[in-house]
């Protein structure tokens, strides 16, 4: 098992994600143009992944795109714009985010602090700690909060995971399929555009 550190951010920090993220995500989707950084907390100068999840709130609400990866050579202020971005387009969940969507959607953000290459995902997961990304098939990932909101086991989230990467259950297990496990700060809005929360 090998570990990488990776950037902390304070609260204020991770507010401004999910609002730089917001921001990404207006501005492709009312105007095709790619939103600048613009003058970057001290942390969005470090090089690490993040992930961009976008929900709607209309009826029981549903997922409306999601995109990132857990490593990056980008500063995080651009990995947080660029991956806002996929996440609303249709390379993302089919079709792509319109304007009369945006008042129903919340953004969360998961900046990734520390990844684990592992051989024995099942002992060295921990469930709320960490997100998992399968490389293998199509490559899939699940933030680090999903399998606690959802109530699953271990098995369960690696198997969720599987299903993401078009793999079938239990593909973790097989010696082709790498496994990565990855801690993250998860932030987003409680209500859509609305104030904003660490989990």
């Amino acid at each position: 098992m090998s570990q990488r550190q990776g950037v902390d951010l304070s609260y204020e920090d991770g507010a401004r994600a999910v609002e730089l993220a917001r921001e990404a995500v207006e501005s492709y989707v009312q105007h095709g143009q790619r939103e600048q950084p613009g003058s970057m907390r001290e942390a969005f100068y470090e090089r690490t992944g993040a992930f961009v999840r976008l929900e709607s709130t209309r009826g029981r609400g549903s997922l409306r795109g999601c995109a990132g990866g857990y490593r990056s050579g980008e500063q995080l202020g651009h990995v947080i714009v660029d991956t806002a971005i996929t996440a609303a387009s249709e390379d993302s969940c089919g079709s792509e985010v319109s304007p009369s969507e945006l008042p129903n959607l919340t953004v969360s953000v998961c900046v990734v602090r520390n990844v684990v290459l592992t051989d024995d995902p099942l002992a060295d997961l921990e469930l709320g700690i960490h997100g998992v990304a399968i490389d293998g098939g199509e490559g899939g990932w699940l933030y680090p909060t999903v399998p606690v909101e959802n109530g699953w086991s271990k098995r369960e989230y690696l198997d969720r995971t599987c299903r993401k990467a078009r793999l079938g259950p239990g593909a973790w297990e097989n010696d082709d399929v790498v496994v990565t496990l990855f801690e993250g700060q998860v932030f987003r809005e409680r209500e859509a555009d609305g104030s904003i929360e660490q989990l």
